[in-house]
């Protein structure tokens, strides 16, 4: 496809941090619609296959953190950290109940022998759902969770990389409708929100990309990953939670598609990208 064309590296990853599913996450994990009652065991089987994808079939070396029961959120480790090339931003969750999810993070990244800075300004927020790295550029999403001064650091963090904020009008983050698909190829939902949010990223970057819409809004949360042996990966929600999404999926030529469910955590708001933290180890 088009959009591969001058992208090299974009999508390598070694390693991957994750972390348990509480039994907390049924009952107190933050969501923006109440109802749907979370099935704790299907939630962890679903994560234990997410889990197992990543370290059997993709062959990344899993850090796996351990559950927090006061944290009941603990398992959406994206929010916690942004992790680009050797440097690890540490975030400021959004949510004030979220913030001491940050200390587990930030040793494990300790361990891995990344840059770490941390977000101590108090009147920033920021959680990684809405930062989205294409490769070339970085956009923050302006939510309920990000704000300015968030993005501000975080551009000062990733110097080499130009920081465009984003006005998330619809989702809990900017990733709740967006991501991207390959290289220079974003994946993006149907809905008005999402298709505003994508025009402004298009608008104000020097960039060509080849835009990918799906009906279905949480399904455009995907992860891309170009793995050696493997090629292109991308991991997507099933035919049972969006069947029509999928088919979209189906026609992109030259992937290893991997379903995954996440029905369960999708009730807390959670998506496919929020249950990992990717990292690219040079040898």
């Amino acid at each position: 496809m088009a959009g591969y064309i001058g992208w090299t590296g974009f999508g390598h990853f070694t390693h991957a941090v994750v972390r348990g599913v509480p039994a907390s996450l049924a009952r107190e994990a933050l969501r923006t619609v109440g109802g749907a009652e979370v099935d704790l065991e299907r939630a962890r089987r679903e994560h234990a296959a997410y889990v197992g994808v990543l370290r059997d079939e993709l062959g990344l070396r899993v850090v796996e953190l351990p559950a927090e029961e006061s944290l009941p959120d603990c398992v959406f480790v994206e929010d916690a950290a942004v992790v680009c090339g050797d440097t690890a931003l540490v975030t400021r969750p959004g949510a004030r109940s979220r913030r001491k999810e940050t200390e587990a993070m930030k040793a494990a990244l300790q361990q891995l022998n990344l840059n770490i800075v941390e977000m101590t300004d108090e009147s920033a927020t920021l959680d990684g759902g809405d930062v989205l790295f294409t490769g070339r550029e970085i956009f923050v999403g302006l939510s309920k969770r990000t704000n300015h001064r968030g993005a501000e650091i975080l551009a000062d963090a990733f110097k080499d990389y130009a920081v465009s904020t984003v006005p998330v009008l619809g989702g809990l983050h900017l990733k709740s409708f967006c991501s991207m698909a390959g290289p220079g190829i974003f994946v993006v939902g149907s809905s008005e929100p999402a298709q505003k949010a994508m025009k402004v990223m298009q608008e104000m970057s020097d960039h060509q990309y080849v835009k990918v819409t799906v009906p279905d809004d949480l399904a455009a949360n995907c992860v891309y990953m170009n793995l050696p042996n493997k090629g292109h990966v991308l991991l997507h929600c099933t035919s049972e939670e969006f069947p029509a999404s999928v088919k979209v999926f189906k026609k992109l030529k030259n992937y290893t598609l991997v379903p995954v469910s996440n029905a369960e955590k999708a009730k807390v708001d959670g998506a496919l990208t929020c249950c990992s933290v990717l990292i690219n180890k040079k040898a």
